[in-house]
């Protein structure tokens, strides 16, 4: 029944953009919004659907660096490991998190799908530095401390652990 419920939204999403091969970006798109990732079952069905190989929606998928084949949590928190963030400590911001977040070497994602942590370049924002952004929200000049309560704020808002 899940399954189902997937390809119909999938299916709403082909029809809004007109089944129109040359919006695949577009496509790939509002399924990773959907589904916070693109899950191989459905790029084989967008392929099907419009007329395309699997292997061009793969190479799509992989080629642009936005979409993820893997499942990611509500709160994507990105850190930067830019030249301004790192002289000003952001790898132990990095080991911080880790620890709070408990995710073992390998774990990029929480196993309750409410976080995930990814090191970028950059973020642009280097007079801020050491940054990290959670979803779309900045948060610049962080310590291991003020990244915590960051955490803790977003736990107490999702109603989980001991902000119950």
């Amino acid at each position: 029944m899940e399954g189902l419920r997937k390809l119909e939204k999938v299916c709403q999403i082909l029809e809004e953009n007109g089944r129109d091969p040359g919006r695949l970006i577009t496509i790939l798109q509002a399924v990773q919004e959907e589904y916070r990732y693109l899950p191989e079952e459905i790029l084989t069905f967008v392929a099907t659907s419009l007329n395309l190989t699997s292997a061009h929606v793969y190479g799509v998928a992989t080629f642009y660096s936005h979409f993820t084949l893997k499942p990611k949590g509500k709160y994507i928190i990105r850190i930067c490991d830019g030249t301004a963030c790192h002289v000003k400590k952001s790898t132990a911001l990095l080991d911080a998190l880790r620890q709070k977040l408990g995710l073992k070497p390998g774990m990029v994602t929480t196993p309750d799908m409410l976080f995930t942590l990814e090191t970028v370049s950059c973020l642009g924002a280097c007079g801020l530095a050491p940054v990290i952004v959670v979803n779309d929200e900045v948060y610049g000049q962080m310590t291991p401390e003020k990244a915590d309560k960051v955490i803790d704020g977003i736990i107490k808002k999702e109603g989980i652990g001991n902000g119950k």
